[in-house]
């Protein structure tokens, strides 16, 4: 029991930690289409910014994931929350496009920071059920997410831009609580590890159920980030003010973070496989409904979009665990791949999506990327085939 308490505590901690450094992540994508049209650039230019974003946030979570297996330290969790509550509360309140820019990069790096070291203790600091755990944590980094868009849409609507940067203090205030309160790591916890990192690489590369996590949680990815960032910018087409597009992306986000506490549950219930097939695959036919709802029936297509969420999400917080089961050596390098490599490589292909959207109609764009995951369901049998 006493040993319980002692894992339930930074677990607190780092939940609660998830929990507020996503709400920064969330904050630009309901408010760039006004940012955008406030410095001049057009949508598939505010598109690329928010890749940048999602890439440097992202990209680099394998990388900092080497650093965060081979310490014992607690750095990278209280610099990552700083630096993501500090810049990325400050870019929106930039006129000047290039420092925005900047201001964005560096935040997003601090939570490209944050992430992969917080994962992988979740996982060290569970001795039973590492599934529900890592449910609880990923829900509360989504449930974070899902805030962002409420946060900045409210303040960006009934106070202007100019009043973002005090949001800051909310992180920089838990940051220092977290150092504060959450205990050193002994070498009982977390043990010297002498890893090389192209080793590590090579290690889960050559690994096919990693590799099929990995596109898994791509696709899932695509999807989520392609609404994210392209439907505000056709929901202000449509006349939606910021708090509107937020409450809507918060809606999105919300039910997501409830699948990821809900589908550790559902496993047990319907079994892995299952959960994948369902999270895969209906995300199509509730994009169809949308695309044949927004202009007639927006409210209902408010409600399928934020059911759209739930469906998305739904496998997260397996896919994770499962991926780490695989080689459980490199936990933190695993969580940077399937919660951030993923999303960077996603990003780059945005800048593309980005350019097409405005070129043909966000929709039809946004149906045909819904399509990609439920055709690849197919290698959710290949997951759980056994190699002789």
């Amino acid at each position: 029991m006493i040993y319980q308490d002692k894992e339930r505590k930074p677990q607190i901690w780092f939940c609660g930690g998830h929990f507020i450094n996503d709400i920064y992540t969330g904050f630009l994508n309901p408010i760039m289409p006004f940012i955008a049209e406030q410095v001049r650039i057009s949508m598939p230019v505010a598109t690329i910014i928010l890749s940048c974003s999602h890439i440097f946030s992202s990209l680099l979570q394998p990388f900092f994931g080497f650093f965060a297996d081979k310490m014992k330290k607690r750095a990278l969790i209280f610099w990552g929350l700083i630096c993501t509550s500090l810049f990325i509360s400050f870019a929106p309140a930039v006129n000047n496009i290039i420092l925005m820019i900047f201001c964005i990069i560096l935040g997003s790096l601090g939570s490209s920071l944050f992430h992969p070291q917080s994962l992988g203790l979740i996982s060290r600091f569970s001795s039973s059920d590492v599934v529900r755990n890592m449910g609880i944590f990923i829900a509360c980094g989504t449930l974070g997410f899902s805030m962002g868009p409420l946060f900045s849409s409210a303040i960006a609507q009934y106070f202007g831009l100019k009043m973002m940067p005090f949001l800051a203090l909310i992180g920089l205030s838990w940051a220092f609580l977290m150092f504060k309160m959450v205990p050193q790591f002994h070498s009982d916890v977390v043990k010297e590890q002498k890893i090389n990192f192209y080793q590590a690489l090579k290690d889960i590369v050559s690994e096919r159920k990693l590799n099929i996590l990995n596109l898994i949680a791509m696709l899932k990815s695509l999807v989520q980030t392609s609404c994210s960032i392209l439907l505000p910018f056709l929901w202000k087409a449509e006349g939606y003010s910021q708090f509107q597009i937020g409450l809507a992306l918060f809606g999105f986000i919300f039910l997501g973070g409830i699948a990821s506490l809900l589908s550790p549950k559902f496993e047990k219930k319907i079994g892995t496989a299952n959960v994948f097939y369902f999270s895969m695959i209906t995300t199509f036919p509730l994009m169809m409904l949308f695309m044949f709802t927004y202009k007639t029936l927006p409210i209902l297509s408010f409600i399928i979009f934020a059911i759209m969420g739930f469906v998305t999400m739904f496998a997260t917080p397996i896919t994770m665990s499962l991926a780490q089961s695989v080689l459980p050596q490199y936990k933190s390098i695993i969580g940077g791949f399937i919660n951030g490599f993923s999303w960077g490589i996603v990003a780059v292909a945005m800048s593309m999506i980005g350019f097409i959207a405005q070129a043909t109609s966000i929709v039809p764009v946004l149906v045909v990327i819904s399509f990609i995951p439920a055709l690849c369901s197919v290698l959710v049998k290949q997951l759980f085939k056994k190699v002789s």
